[in-house]
């Protein structure tokens, strides 16, 4: 008879366990993955692994012309369409030269705002639901609505709206838009208390954020992250304000940039609630600017075959994640011969390799949530 010996434990102590959290997990917001080193219930090594959504965008660019690529450049942030659309047309035009009209200007504006409350209004009701608490992403698809209804109106898309041209947009706004556009914006005020008191005044949620995933400014600068998880780790730095574009210069009055110092996940959240706010004023200064222009054009004519001339240029925007780049490099075709995408996401996850080691795997959940990252902006 031969006798065998099962060890119970042993070394199991002292060895790490692998994680993977993804490609598809409820947390990821898609298809990203995580490869954790875990030491007991702490993480001690956190490795982001992305590209499962590359489709190659930026080499698309390439074989598309100067019209055509507005359709591939709004979809890498699905939440930001119309936002990701303007930073190409930016960089197009600077690269002729081209003057918008007045009205398009102001006309971007209002829409780049009301594109980062819809962006901002799908964190603030998924960040909740992650942690536990479903009611706040009812209230916030709620809000979502009043604002797709009257972006929907405008530019007869629902998610890619392809409202924006080289020289403008693509029309005028129909009849009566802008007074339904003054509701939907109050309704969506309204609901902002509501959502506020609903998440900030939950004693569980500031419980699970506060303290949690802190980012210092030295980590913020290193990785390149921006936005509003830069901002709440006290690097005030905003495009709108720091170097204005279209009418923001205009709006100096009114854009105010929020900040925190703690750099924690209840900070990043704080931030994105008080930026929704504040781009809900900014769409009604633009509404009441747009109500005193005289009626006008909302485009330039362009020629049948258009070609921007050799050289190169770089349009960067401050989208609702983040800054947003484009190089556009011209041979004085039709199609671009590079187009190269800084999008918002990728460097903002990459701080999570630096973050995540010596937190606990209960809070991974509350500091991925607090990152505000779309997978398809990232792997672009």
């Amino acid at each position: 008879m031969t006798e065998t010996t099962v060890g119970i434990g042993g070394a199991a102590e002292s060895t790490d366990m692998v994680l993977n959290i993804g490609p598809q997990h409820p947390s990821t917001h898609g298809v990203l993955r995580l490869r954790l080193v875990l030491d007991g219930e702490r993480i001690s090594v956190a490795e982001p692994v992305v590209g499962y959504m590359h489709r190659g965008a930026e080499k698309l660019f390439e074989a598309r012309d100067y019209r055509q690529i507005i359709v591939l450049a709004n979809r890498h942030d699905w939440l930001s369409a119309f936002s990701n659309e303007l930073g190409v047309v930016l960089a197009v035009e600077r690269m002729l030269g081209m003057e918008v009209p007045e009205r398009a200007v102001w006309l971007r504006t209002l829409l780049a705002e009301l594109n980062r409350v819809l962006n901002h209004l799908m964190f603030l009701g998924s960040y909740p639901l992650e942690l536990g608490g479903i009611t706040p992403m009812f209230y916030a698809f709620t809000e979502r609505e009043s604002l797709q209804h009257v972006m929907e109106e405008a530019s007869g898309g629902r998610m890619h709206y392809m409202f924006n041209r080289v020289g403008g947009l693509k029309e005028d706004l129909p009849a009566g838009w802008t007074g339904r556009a003054r509701q939907a914006v109050a309704a969506v005020r309204t609901g902002m208390d509501r959502l506020d008191g609903l998440i900030l005044g939950n004693e569980i949620f500031r419980a699970r954020t506060r303290g949690i995933g802190v980012l210092s400014p030295q980590a913020v600068h290193a990785y390149g992250v921006s936005g509003p998880i830069a901002r709440a780790s006290g690097v005030d730095f905003d495009l709108r304000r720091d170097e204005p574009y279209l009418a923001y210069g205009e709006l100096a009055d009114v854009l105010r940039a929020s900040t925190r110092t703690a750099g924690d996940s209840l900070a990043r959240f704080e931030v994105l609630l008080e930026q929704t706010k504040n781009s809900l004023d900014l769409a009604d200064a633009c509404l009441d600017r747009l109500a005193e222009l005289p009626p006008g054009p909302v485009n330039q004519r362009l020629p049948k075959v258009l070609k921007a001339p050799e050289g190169a240029t770089y349009a960067w925007t401050e989208n609702p994640l983040g800054l947003n780049g484009y190089y556009l490099v011209s041979r004085g075709e039709r199609t671009p011969y590079r187009l190269k995408l800084r999008s918002a996401s990728f460097n903002n996850i990459q701080a999570l390799g630096h973050l995540l080691p010596g937190t606990l795997v209960a809070d991974m959940v509350a500091i991925l949530g607090s990152f505000f990252f779309v997978v398809g902006d990232i792997d672009k």
